[in-house]
């Protein structure tokens, strides 16, 4: 399951993770137990660090300039890049509609099939429901207006 969290700073990860963690631990009645990271500096806040330690969460840092040690969160990253680009300039609209196209590029993956999951979506396995397609068609009436 990929989430998106739109932020004004950088220093608004740490808030948008407490939140995340929360979410996910009353969905899931499981606990969070690892946080792999880059060594941005909004990840490497002594308050990252006290509160990974009063939750049990053990760190893992990359080592700099090897995004190869995060691979799938920096492929995921890329797609959502290509993803909303292409949205934007099909669309004809502007970076100002940035927020709308990646988050909607986000709700897209989940819904749709992945190979590494048996054909499955992330939304799927997430709810233990089917994917429900009917809400993303506001968004292709939005983008195939002129």
């Amino acid at each position: 399951m990929t989430w998106v969290f739109i932020m004004k700073q950088k220093s608004d990860a740490f808030k948008h993770f407490k939140d995340w963690k929360t979410l996910v631990e009353n969905q899931t009645g499981k606990k969070v137990k690892r946080l792999r990271t880059d060594n941005g500096l909004e990840f490497c806040s002594s308050e990252f660090d006290e509160f990974g330690k009063a939750e049990g969460i053990a760190r893992h840092h990359t080592v700099r300039h090897t995004p190869q040690q995060n691979g799938v969160a920096e492929r995921m990253n890329q797609t959502l890049l290509e993803r909303t680009r292409c949205m934007l300039s099909n669309a004809g609209l502007t970076r100002m509609f940035w927020a709308e196209a990646v988050n909607t590029a986000c709700y897209l993956i989940n819904r749709g099939p992945h190979t590494g999951i048996n054909l499955k979506t992330p939304i799927e396995l997430w709810s233990n429901k089917s994917a429900d397609y009917t809400e993303s068609l506001w968004l292709h009436c939005l983008l195939s207006c002129e």
